[in-house]
């Protein structure tokens, strides 16, 4: 900003690219907004698809005004030290914050940016490709393919389950749950309902979706998608006396967080025919590890946390951190603050 002092700010991971091509798109179409700005401001850049290590991190980010950071950076009290005072704006490329110790940003006085809304479409579509995938049997189908499994026509050989006539149930209605219900009505599905901390009136009537309790959730949902935040109250909500409830026909879905799933209680939901079969997108930890139980299971299709990996998405999402960095070294308003 004119008047204001040099700008130091720490880009981490794979941000080096995103925010190259933001910088470079807006320099383009609006330089009148940008010049002055990018003049004035100095970058330090992890330049690698590879997480930052931690110790490059604490170094690196000494001094910063700024930072910019992902998921898989755990901003806390270590970090917050090493940047000293200087450090008045965090941005995350992400929607979720589970990564940051927000007591201390708060304790600190360090505004936050997050990208939320932004991923809605691509995590809504990730989350039906799940589902059908899943329901449908097509990661087994595909091996059989591949493996020789083919052979004569047989009658119920990887039969799965329609959306057709069924109740859909969704685990915490927001933007995303409507959405996902939006992409989900051309299927002919005859109902949806969702539980809450609280009845949501006004997103439930764009999908007529029907409040209920979380038991009566599990007993009625044909197709369950967790789409919860995670949260001390909603750690673990997915476990044993969830899956119990549910139809031994039953899908279950998550796109959330990782955290929100008890996956031994899933592991023995799944291998017991409790339910039918489970899509993952987000786990604990991440990555998993290639010997966990849950990948020795045909039932359970996992994938690598990549609801949001579209190009239109992650750009988008890099467009946004980079504007909530940038006003908040301005002192003004960020297009999507984290209130604290």
């Amino acid at each position: 900003p004119p008047g204001s002092t040099l700008f130091n700010l720490q880009v981490s991971q794979y941000f080096c690219f995103f925010l190259y091509f933001t910088l470079s798109l807006f320099f383009l179409f609006s330089p009148s907004f940008f010049i002055p700005t990018f003049l004035r401001v100095q970058f330090e850049l992890w330049d690698s698809d590879d997480p930052v290590p931690r110790q490059e991190l604490l170094k690196k980010v000494r001094g910063c005004d700024g930072l910019l950071c992902v998921l898989t950076e755990k901003i806390d009290a270590e970090v917050l030290d090493a940047a000293g005072p200087n450090l008045k704006v965090l941005s995350t490329m992400s929607v979720g914050f589970d990564h940051l110790s927000l007591d201390e940003l708060k304790k600190r006085g360090i505004r936050i940016g997050y990208t939320p809304e932004v991923l809605t479409d691509a995590v809504a579509e990730l989350t039906v490709a799940l589902l059908l995938a899943t329901s449908r049997r097509l990661i087994e189908a595909t091996h059989e393919a591949k493996t020789g499994g083919w052979g004569t026509w047989r009658t119920l050989w990887l039969c799965g389950h329609e959306l057709a006539d069924s109740t859909v149930g969704i685990l915490g209605l927001g933007r995303i749950g409507v959405a996902i219900a939006e992409r989900l009505k051309p299927f002919k599905v005859k109902k949806f309902i969702y539980t809450d901390v609280e009845p949501r009136p006004e997103l439930a009537e764009m999908i007529q979706a029907e409040y209920v309790s979380m038991d009566e959730l599990a007993r009625r949902s044909d197709f369950l998608a967790a789409c919860c935040a995670l949260t001390p109250e909603t750690q673990g909500i997915c476990n044993k006396k969830l899956f119990s409830k549910m139809k031994s026909t039953s899908i279950f879905i998550n796109t959330s967080r990782g955290g929100v799933v008890n996956q031994e209680d899933l592991y023995e939901a799944l291998s017991t025919g409790r339910i039918a079969g489970a899509g993952l997108d987000v786990t604990v930890p991440e990555p998993l590890p290639t010997n966990h139980p849950l990948f020795t299971l045909k039932n359970c299709v996992i994938l690598p946390h990549i609801a949001s990996a579209s190009y239109t998405t992650r750009n988008a999402m890099s467009a946004l951190a980079a504007n909530n960095l940038l006003a908040g070294l301005r002192g003004e308003p960020m297009p999507k603050e984290l209130p604290l």
